[in-house]
C-alpha cells in the first residue's frame, strides 16, 4: 500500500485572502490537483487552525493555518474481513445472505472496506476474487446499506452470469416489506414512473417525466394500516433501479418512514398519530424497508430455490409502537 507524500502546514499571508481555498492548496503544494484537494477536502481532510473545513469554495484567510492530512492509498482490490454473515444458503456456485442494515454492499468512496464484499471475501476466500469484477466480487444485485433483507452473491462464473442474466431479464422473485407514511389508495396497486438522477440533486434519483430515465414498475398491496397515518405495505419489483421502491413512494406521497434522502420534512400525517406512535416513526433512524422474499432458479441445478426472511428487530418494534 503506498501513501501519498504529507504536505506540510501553510499559514496563509494578506496576499493568499480571498481566493478559494482548494485553489489555493493546490497552488501552495503543487504536487495535488485542485481536484484531488477538493475530494479530499470534502471528504474532510483539511485542517484550518485544526478545525476541519468542508467547503473547497471558502475563501482564505491570512494568518490562518492550514493543513491537509492525506490518507493512505486504498488498495486495488478489496481485502477479505471477518465479519459475520447470516447465511441462509450457500453451494460451490452461490451464497444467500440476510443482510443487515447498516451494511454496504461493496466498497466506494467514503466506504473502502468493512463492506458485504469484505466479509463474502472473508467467508469465501480467494475462489471468490475476480468473480464478475475486481471491486464487486460476486455481486449481482445490491440492497441500499440501510435496507435490510436477503440477498444472493455468485462464488463462480456460472453463477454470476446467470443470475445477472436473471436479473437483467426481471426473472426474480422479490418481494419487500415498507412501512410509509400515509394510507394508500386505493390498497393495492401499482406506481410506475420513470427513474433518473434528480436534477437538482446528483445524490437523489427522482421520477422523470420529459425522458431520460428507466422504465419502473412497482407493485404494492397494504398489509395493515395504522391510525389513518400509516401504511404497513408488500412490494413487488418489476424492474429494478436504484432506490425504486423509495422513489416511488416519496414521488406518491407517501415517503418511506426514516428515509433519510426522500423525507425531508416531517409529514402531514403524523399529525394524526398518538405522541408514543408518533414518537416511533419520527425517530426511526433508517429508511423502513426489508427485503423480505428472493426467488431464483440455481444456475446449476436448476432447482427453484426460495428465500424469506422477517424483518429485523427495530422495525418489528416499529410495527409494535405505531400499532
Amino acid at each position: 500500500m503506498t501513501q501519498d507524500i504529507q504536505p506540510a502546514p501553510v499559514i496563509a499571508t494578506v496576499g493568499d485572502a480571498g481566493q478559494r481555498t482548494d485553489r489555493f492548496m493546490a497552488d501552495t503544494i503543487g504536487t495535488l490537483s485542485r481536484s484531488r484537494i477538493k475530494s479530499l477536502m470534502e471528504a474532510g481532510h483539511l485542517l484550518r487552525d485544526g478545525v476541519v473545513l468542508r467547503d473547497p469554495a471558502d475563501p482564505v484567510r491570512a494568518g490562518m493555518r492550514y493543513e491537509l492530512r492525506v490518507p493512505a492509498a486504498a488498495p486495488a482490490t478489496p481485502q477479505g474481513q471477518d465479519i459475520a454473515l447470516d447465511v441462509l444458503f450457500e453451494d460451490r456456485d452461490l451464497i444467500v445472505i440476510d443482510k443487515p442494515a447498516g451494511l454496504v454492499v461493496h466498497p466506494a468512496p467514503g466506504n473502502e472496506d468493512g463492506t458485504l464484499v469484505n466479509a463474502l471475501l472473508g467467508h469465501c476466500g480467494d475462489s471468490l476474487t475476480g468473480i464478475g469484477g475486481e471491486r464487486r466480487p460476486g455481486i449481482v444485485h445490491r440492497l441500499d446499506k440501510d435496507t435490510s433483507g436477503v440477498m444472493v452473491a455468485a462464488k463462480t462464473e456460472l453463477a454470476h452470469q446467470a443470475l445477472s442474466a436473471a436479473f437483467a431479464s426481471r426473472d426474480i422473485e422479490r418481494a419487500y416489506q415498507a412501512v410509509c407514511w400515509g394510507v394508500l389508495t386505493p390498497t393495492a396497486g401499482s406506481f410506475e414512473g420513470a427513474i433518473g438522477r434528480d436534477r437538482r440533486d446528483r445524490k437523489r434519483m427522482a421520477v422523470i417525466s420529459n425522458g431520460g430515465g428507466k422504465h419502473a414498475l412497482t407493485h404494492y398491496r397494504t398489509l395493515d394500516a395504522f391510525h389513518g397515518s400509516l401504511s404497513h405495505v408488500e412490494c413487488k419489483l418489476a424492474t429494478g433501479r436504484t432506490h425504486q421502491i423509495r422513489v416511488h413512494f416519496a414521488h406518491a406521497g407517501h415517503a418511506l418512514v426514516g428515509d433519510p434522502t426522500y423525507l425531508r420534512r416531517i409529514p402531514a400525517a403524523a399529525r394524526g398519530l398518538p405522541a408514543d406512535a408518533r414518537a416511533a416513526a419520527l425517530d426511526f433512524p433508517r429508511q423502513a424497508l426489508h427485503a423480505a422474499r428472493l426467488g431464483f432458479v440455481h444456475p446449476r441445478t436448476g432447482e427453484h430455490l426460495l428465500f424469506e426472511t422477517q424483518p429485523p428487530r427495530d422495525f418489528q418494534d416499529l410495527l409494535a409502537a405505531i400499532g
